[in-house]
């Protein structure tokens, strides 16, 4: 029925940086069409509330910056640890771009901050599946430290304003053995309400 977008939804995958060829660019005509792509989404009362601020080549040095300088100035001593700082320097590095996203209020108080929200996820899932559909890997990437006061100021982000991850992007290595998930099965997850059930 839907056998190209059913394909699509199922292939996309979660794909590290350390799995991505850091030396292979990313055209900026298709990062264009990827977050223009994203920016389709659904959003109420067309606030389109959605910022992305896009790292690549020697950007990618100050975003490592910060990570690390707001991971060491915000983390409890015994949280801290020395393995999770040495990934925020190398993952930037290894993927190509790094896109922040950010859901950013432009509907004031008449559109819940949650919608808001949604809103950016859906148009991160369309950024991810157009990611996927041209072949490229894509990580998204939520660690603490985009809510802390450094990395926000950073980023120039007013108090309503939110970073909701962050999403690497590259070419998968040629070794790369495409991973593959398993669901539930789908009826495990369905309540019918005064529908006729019949077998899936």
């Amino acid at each position: 029925m839907l056998p190209a977008l059913t394909e699509l939804i199922r292939r996309r995958r979660s794909i590290k940086p350390v799995d991505m060829d850091s030396g292979r660019e990313v055209d900026r005509a298709l990062l264009v069409e990827l977050i223009e792509n994203a920016t389709w989404a659904p959003n109420h009362g067309l606030t389109e509330p959605w910022k992305f601020h896009v790292f690549q080549g020697a950007n990618r040095a100050d975003l490592v910056a910060i990570m690390q300088q707001t991971y060491r100035e915000t983390t409890p001593t015994a949280e801290f640890r020395e393995d999770k700082l040495k990934k925020m320097g190398e993952n930037p590095l290894l993927a190509n771009v790094v896109i922040a996203c950010v859901m950013e209020r432009n509907g004031g108080t008449k559109i819940p901050e949650i919608e808001e929200i949604e809103a950016l996820a859906c148009a991160i899932q369309n950024l991810q599946l157009s990611a996927t559909a041209a072949g490229l890997g894509c990580y998204w990437s939520s660690p603490p430290l985009l809510e802390a006061a450094p990395f926000r100021e950073w980023l120039g982000l007013r108090s309503e304003d939110r970073c909701m991850g962050l999403i690497y992007l590259g070419w998968p290595k040629a070794s790369l053995n495409w991973p593959r998930s398993v669901r539930q099965p789908v009826e495990n997850r369905i309540v019918w309400h005064g529908c006729i059930a019949r077998p899936m």
